[in-house]
């Protein structure tokens, strides 16, 4: 980090002029270029308040919440910080217009998707004054978001946690900034950043900010079990491991004995398990198994699923909460970034923000220099 690194509490301003004041900035009403993404059983409220209060764009993940339970989350973060902050939504969800009817009468500013939205979505959210955010892995998937009227994009590289692609950072994200050219459409790079030199690259690629998921969950607000943070901050570059053993897709996460089992284990014994978890995973989030079945049908015809690739599907949800919130670790899995590899210490919030910033100013200054 930079010897001018500001100390924890310690505020940082940019300079009037700045490459960082992009227009990303204005869109989202926040002084800094830095999203944290909607990470599920992660993105709290406690979370999601200590981005935005730092200058960054906190985003509450709300796939794992029941209705009234993300009303109650968007309460404790208006009730934390006067700040912009958005909101994770599933496209497929089976309440998803009831729950932007509760972001729009609560003042959410911003609505993220990890998949793509339908055109009617995208339209109410706009005509509610809602920014759209949608993650995208591939160019055109990029150039099918712009026509349908979104207001962001988040390109992810394959070095990002979770559900990602092949395709690393530093191909991706050039080729949707080319891509969205002239259509106003602002992209934002993820996937492997996780300092001011990161944010400056991606800026140098024709990005206007970046969006990071494992460096805001290695934070002191993450509510992460400490335990699993000491296993997430001692895992090499070489830790993780992609995989389609969870659900079917490939999701990045940290390899452990559980990964190597589930590699190991044969889908048609894997589908029993993964059935009881989506009746899990309907219960905790509040969903009618009728809504469950809707919902599974809307994403047959959307992604031309199997009903067995359906059943898979919920085990990342229900694995993910094993890992990362109740700790069991032999349970469970690690969703993470190869980035946590770079990752040694567990700061708060404010401090992985003003330290971003005072290092990207910095390089800035050296590049000049």
């Amino acid at each position: 980090m930079s010897g001018d690194t500001p100390q924890l509490g310690e505020p940082f301003r940019v300079p009037v002029g700045s490459a960082l004041q992009t227009p990303l900035c204005d869109l989202f009403g926040v002084k800094f270029p830095i999203v944290q993404t909607g990470m599920g059983w992660v993105s709290g409220a406690r979370l999601t308040s200590a981005t935005c209060e730092a200058g960054g764009l906190g985003i509450l993940a709300s796939a794992t919440m029941t209705l009234p339970e993300l009303r109650t989350a968007i309460g404790k973060v208006k009730s934390r910080t006067s700040n912009p902050f958005g909101v994770n939504l599933l496209p497929n969800q089976a309440d998803l217009l009831d729950r932007i009817e509760v972001m729009v009468a609560e003042g959410v500013k911003v609505a993220s998707f990890a998949g793509a939205p339908s055109p009617d979505v995208v339209a109410r959210l706009n005509d509610a004054g809602l920014a759209t955010i949608v993650t995208v892995g591939a160019k055109r998937h990029a150039e099918k978001m712009v026509k349908i009227g979104v207001s962001a994009l988040i390109a992810q590289g394959g070095e990002g946690g979770g559900h990602t692609g092949a395709t690393p950072t530093s191909l991706l994200l050039p080729a949707v900034v080319d891509a969205t050219e002239g259509s106003g459409v602002p992209v934002l790079g993820a996937g492997g950043f996780y300092d001011g030199r990161g944010l400056v690259a991606a800026l140098a690629y024709g990005a206007q900010g970046i969006a990071m998921g494992t460096r805001f969950l290695l934070t002191q607000e993450s509510h992460v079990p400490d335990h699993v943070k000491d296993i997430y901050v001692g895992t090499p570059v070489t830790g993780t491991v992609v995989t389609s053993a969870i659900d079917g897709a490939p999701q990045r996460v940290i390899r452990t004995d559980m990964i190597d089992s589930l590699e190991k284990t044969p889908a048609a014994v894997r589908f029993p398990a993964a059935a009881r978890n989506a009746l899990r995973f309907a219960k905790l989030s509040g969903t009618p198994l009728r809504e469950l079945v809707k919902s599974g049908l809307e994403m047959r015809k959307a992604q031309d699923l199997t009903w067995a690739q359906l059943a898979l599907a919920a085990n990342a949800p229900m694995m993910t909460k094993a890992g990362v919130v109740d700790g069991k670790v032999e349970a469970g899995i690690l969703p993470t970034g190869q980035v946590v590899g770079s990752i040694e210490e567990l700061p708060s919030v404010a401090e992985v923000i003003a330290r971003i910033v005072a290092e990207a100013e910095a390089t800035l200054a050296r590049l000049g220099a």
